[in-house]
């Protein structure tokens, strides 16, 4: 009998694979999986809403989000993520210390689900992280998120699904409340090319997977594992960029993100010839495409 694909064959135990043993070297890392073997942490940290107290949440042995755990700690009330840990070994941590702008895990005792999978819920309004240390400079970047975007309502129009940040340039995803439309916007490149970096997707309200490849000579735009827009452009690179998950870096408290999350991964490399791979593994545990 085989498990997954860590468990039990026969009398033997196979041990742990996660995305990021096959495709290592990851600048941050967050997710509601296990994606490292050796990653001995939480995945999450929750603050119930009943009294204020706080919880880190594990896995289970399969690699989960430990949900037995999470709604005993949370029977009969809300559950609001505080910390999501960086499993990339690199402890960039994403944070939101303040209350009312902790996305949701938990409704009523119930783990808020995503195509069978745990999901935390950006309200569109003030749900944000912020990653506790800053990334080195950008060469070349490679982004994998798993998001479910909601009906535009609110104030977050041109809302952001993430945004890296120096002081200057921005790599960010966005969704255009006004026309429908998803984007990736990539100026970190030359400002003079800025117009030709917006690359346009039809807006689902469904749960998927982008992949953002921004190189040093192109930005590529992929949705579901398929290509939808290349650019041509000119890296700058920058120093100190911070990191935002749920809204614009720069201006702290509009352009939140409306929706679900599950998977956020950075890595500060070009992943071109692991493009399928990473985006199959992801698909293969969250069943998108």
């Amino acid at each position: 009998m085989i498990l997954s694909t860590h468990g039990i064959v026969g009398s033997q135990i196979q041990s742990f694979v996660g995305l990021l043993d096959t495709y290592p070297n990851a600048a941050a890392a967050y997710s509601v999986r296990k994606l490292r073997a050796a990653y001995t942490g939480n995945a999450i940290q929750v603050r119930r809403s009943s009294d204020n107290t706080t919880q880190d949440i594990g896995f289970t042995a399969l690699g989960n989000l430990d949900t037995t755990t999470l709604t005993s700690f949370c029977s009969g009330t809300n559950g609001f993520v505080t910390t999501w840990y960086d499993q990339s070994g690199n402890a960039r941590n994403a944070t939101q210390t303040t209350a009312a702008n902790q996305p949701q895990i938990v409704s009523s005792g119930s783990v808020i689900l995503t195509n069978t999978k745990p999901a935390m819920t950006f309200s569109g309004i003030s749900n944000y992280f912020q990653f506790s240390s800053n990334f080195a400079s950008f060469n070349n970047t490679s982004i994998f998120n798993v998001i479910e975007p909601s009906t535009y309502v609110g104030a977050a129009a041109n809302a952001r699904f993430y945004d890296l940040y120096d002081g200057t340039y921005h790599i960010q995803y966005l969704r255009d409340s006004e026309t429908g439309l998803l984007h990736t916007k990539n100026t970190l490149w030359q400002p003079s090319l800025d117009a030709t970096q917006y690359t346009t997707q039809a807006a689902p309200t469904v749960q998927f997977l982008s992949s953002v490849l921004a190189l040093s000579s192109s930005s590529d735009l992929y949705f579901n594992n398929s290509i939808q827009a290349k650019t041509s452009s000119s890296n700058v690179g920058s120093n100190g960029t911070i990191g935002v998950i749920g809204q614009r870096a720069d201006i702290l408290a509009i352009t939140q993100f409306l929706g679900n999350y599950q998977e956020f991964i950075v890595y500060q490399s070009n992943q071109s010839t692991n493009l399928t791979g990473i985006n199959t593994n992801i698909n293969t545990y969250y069943g998108i495409y």
